[in-house]
């Protein structure tokens, strides 16, 4: 993947995370459930493919 594809990746997934901590912040019965399992999915789903992308540009 090139660098400006990782960068966007990277910028929506912090945007993600920051999705999901909005909404772990309210009260238990004011929380969007379906909501809140939708973003931390797609947040645990960029997150690892971030991962996997950085340890395969490493060189050993």
């Amino acid at each position: 993947m090139s660098k400006e594809v990782i960068f966007l990746l990277v910028v929506v997934s912090m945007a993600i995370w920051v999705g999901v901590s909005r909404e772990a912040v309210k009260p238990s019965n004011e929380i969007n459930w379906r909501k809140m399992i939708t973003l931390l999915s797609a947040g645990t789903l960029s997150t690892l493919v971030i991962t996997i992308t950085l340890f395969q540009s490493l060189s050993f």
